[in-house]
């Protein structure tokens, strides 16, 4: 069992990315941080890498599989007793073909991924915050800036993104009554493997393609690690971080 000072804090898809960095930001901050995946050896290494200033936990679960799921949060009550901050971050994306196109099966499988994934974990972050003493915590969802405008032939991405959107403002009041804050963080255009392409160059709405910039991943974890950190009785409800120079504002 964690002791009266400890804060658990949980983040998915912490073995590479975004998830790495949040985690890696977190620790730094005096948080223990249960390090959730797929493969255990991503998440050994993102433990590896924070050992010198942090605690961690690597446990492998599928985001996909809702018994997975309850499996890491029955984890989380059993080592530590409580849950102070939950980062739903883990996501997927389908293949950038047409529209009309995207299979079912492709569908499906972001939409598991990237929404009732996070649904679940905040079913189970509700219920172990409600209860637990002191009460409530904070939850923080990856919207992304698709969130707010898609890209080329990202259909299911974009919809479960702005699908977040609704998740976090919902849970956010139902959580009220438990002391649950909830908000999500907007980002665009973070130096991951999932935006190694945009080195290259990635497809524009005009139909030319074109390198984009793109920002240290850690600009991210810092902003997640400064969600988590605030009292209860304040919340950053949304939070865009995005590279400077990366087409979004005006017109392109």
């Amino acid at each position: 069992m964690a002791n009266a000072t400890t804060k658990i804090a949980l983040v998915t898809g912490a073995g590479t990315g975004v998830g790495r960095a949040a985690a890696l930001a977190l620790m730094q901050a005096g948080f223990t941080v249960v390090l959730a995946g797929r493969r255990l050896e991503l998440l050994q290494e993102t433990q590896k890498l924070g050992a010198e200033f942090g605690v961690s936990l690597p446990v492998v679960a599928d985001m996909a599989d809702p018994a997975s799921i309850a499996a890491l949060f029955d984890t989380i009550v059993q080592r530590y007793g409580r849950l102070d901050v939950l980062f739903n971050n883990a996501g997927i994306g389908a293949p950038p073909v047409p529209f009309e196109d995207l299979p079912l099966e492709q569908w499906q499988a972001v939409v598991t991924t990237n929404l009732t994934a996070p649904f679940l974990c905040t079913q189970h972050a509700f219920r172990i915050m409600k209860d637990q003493s002191p009460r409530g915590g904070r939850i923080i969802n990856n919207g992304s800036i698709s969130a707010h405008a898609p890209r080329p032939f990202s259909a299911a991405y974009t919809a479960t993104k702005h699908a977040i959107t609704g998740l976090t403002k919902a849970s956010n009041l139902d959580g009220r009554a438990y002391d649950i804050a909830v908000g999500q963080i907007d980002i665009g255009n973070a130096a991951t493997p999932m935006t190694d392409r945009m080195v290259q160059g990635v497809l524009q709405p005009d139909g030319r393609t074109i390198a984009e910039p793109r920002m240290d991943a850690k600009a991210v974890g810092d902003a997640v690690a400064y969600m988590a950190g605030l009292p209860l009785d304040a919340n950053v409800l949304f939070m865009t971080v995005m590279a400077t120079k990366m087409p979004f504002v005006g017109r392109g």
